[in-house]
């Protein structure tokens, strides 16, 4: 059963990790992904985009998939359905990562046990973007975000 993360676990994450992977990462700007990426590029992280697809993608090398990412990661962040998520978990692990975050709506408890036995802290069903906006954007930010 998927518990929900204590805020203060989140926040050290956030700031701890710096070099995230996008699995899923879409070119169209209306997605999600696309949305969340380019939010964690202009918030100063090294964000590498993973999809087979594409060469670059929001002016990044982007891969085809984990394993092909030279040096190490501190994060990868999943945009793929729940299904999908487990090789992209083993994947990670054999990156060594130290967080898998899947994005709102991406559930996959074997996955999640998988990587929590191996050390890897887990986040599921949880938005990047909103919980950076929550909890690391001191208040006056957040109100002069909303006048603009």
């Amino acid at each position: 059963m998927q518990q929900l993360a204590p805020v203060k676990k989140i926040r050290e994450i956030l700031q701890g990790c710096r070099r995230i992977a996008v699995v899923g990462l879409s070119p169209k700007p209306a997605r999600p992904s696309h949305q969340v990426a380019l939010y964690l590029l202009r918030a100063g992280y090294d964000v590498i985009p993973v999809n087979p697809g594409f060469a670059q993608i929001l002016g990044q090398t982007c891969y085809p998939d984990l394993l092909a990412i030279p040096g190490s990661i501190d994060m990868v962040n999943i945009f793929r359905r729940s299904e999908e998520v487990l090789p992209v978990v083993q994947a990670a692990i054999a990156k060594k990562v130290k967080v898998i975050w899947m994005q709102q709506g991406i559930v996959n408890e074997e996955a999640a046990e998988l990587a929590e036995k191996q050390g890897i802290a887990v986040i599921m069903d949880r938005c990047l973007k909103v919980d950076h906006q929550n909890l690391l954007i001191p208040e006056s930010g957040k109100a002069d975000r909303a006048e603009r």
